[in-house]
Order: structure tokens, then C-alpha cells, then sequence
């Protein structure tokens, strides 16, 4: 495994997220030695998942910036798609992508990429339903389990979490 120890990541989080597509970034690095944070709309506030599983934002999106973090993570589910709506968790994905931090999403969490219009001429990867939506933004659409370009890595579904955490560990250590 390379080594991301000390490494600063923010996950995502909004209502209705993918529960592996959170949780399972979190431990993982978490096992790897990074500081992760989870980064909601508001401080201290529950987020439930698709099936109910809560998680709780560390921080709210408003009080960090893109420069706390060497990541940001973004699950899928359907809490990209409430994600968006919030101006400060759009900027923090827009930042971070403009100051090359690793910025990775799986699922529908490349919905947060279109809004942050970080996609003119990148290969993406995610849910198939998101493809148009990707390509409208720029992005050159792949159908693999992990994409990476450069600063960006995507993945498809939960079946591709490992190559995910692959692709996302990689760019982390580089």
C-alpha cells in the first residue's frame, strides 16, 4: 500500500448517499493513516443514507477550504444531486480541483464534477444513467471500474470500490 499517512481528506456527505460509497473511503484511509473528515452542508449534523445508515459531518463546507485537504471524496447515491444545491460544497469540489488536489467520485458523485465545471476534456468514469449528463459537461465518457486523469479519479458502483480506493490511494501518494 503506498504510504497517505497524514494525508487530509474531506468525504462528502449529503442525505441519501451510497452507504459503501461513504464508509468504506472512511476506513480505509482512515487504516492508511490519513485525517478524514466528513463534510456536510452543516456541522455536527446527521446525514442518513439510502438505507438509513446516519453518518455525521465533522465540519461544515463553509468553514474549510479546498487548501485543508490533499482530497476530496464524493459519494454517490443520490446525495450528489443535494450536494449541488449547496453553493459552499460546489466551491470546495471547484477549489480543490483547481489546486490539483485529488478529487475523486463514484456513482452518481460525478454529478458534483459537472457543477463544478472541472470536466472540459478529462476521462470519467461513473453511473451509467450520469453518462450524458458527464459529456454535456465535457468529459470523455469511460466504461471502466476506475478512471483516472491526472488529478480526478471515478468509479462506476460499489462492485468497484476497491479499484476506487486503488485509483484514489495512487493519487494520493503521488
Amino acid at each position: 500500500m503506498q504510504n497517505v499517512k497524514g494525508k487530509r481528506v474531506a468525504v462528502l456527505v449529503e442525505k441519501l448517499y451510497e452507504d459503501l460509497e461513504l464508509w468504506y473511503p472512511v476506513l480505509r484511509l482512515r487504516e492508511a493513516g490519513c485525517d478524514v473528515k466528513i463534510v456536510g452542508p452543516k456541522a455536527g449534523e446527521t446525514y442518513a443514507s439510502k438505507h438509513g445508515y446516519p453518518a455525521r459531518a465533522d465540519t461544515a463546507a463553509a468553514d474549510v477550504r479546498a487548501s485543508d485537504f490533499d482530497a476530496v471524496i464524493i459519494p454517490g447515491g443520490y446525495s450528489p444531486d443535494h450536494m449541488r444545491r449547496h453553493k459552499a460544497m460546489v466551491e470546495l469540489v471547484t477549489d480543490a480541483a483547481r489546486q490539483g488536489k485529488v478529487v475523486a467520485a463514484i456513482c452518481h458523485g460525478p454529478w458534483m464534477l459537472c457543477s463544478a465545471k472541472c470536466l472540459q476534456g478529462r476521462k470519467v468514469t461513473g453511473f451509467y444513467a450520469i453518462r450524458d449528463d458527464v459529456e454535456n459537461a465535457g468529459g470523455v465518457w469511460e466504461d471502466r471500474a476506475c478512471v483516472r486523469d491526472g488529478n480526478i479519479v471515478t468509479s462506476r458502483t460499489p462492485d468497484d470500490l476497491p479499484a476506487f480506493m486503488e485509483g484514489i490511494l495512487e493519487a494520493l501518494a503521488t
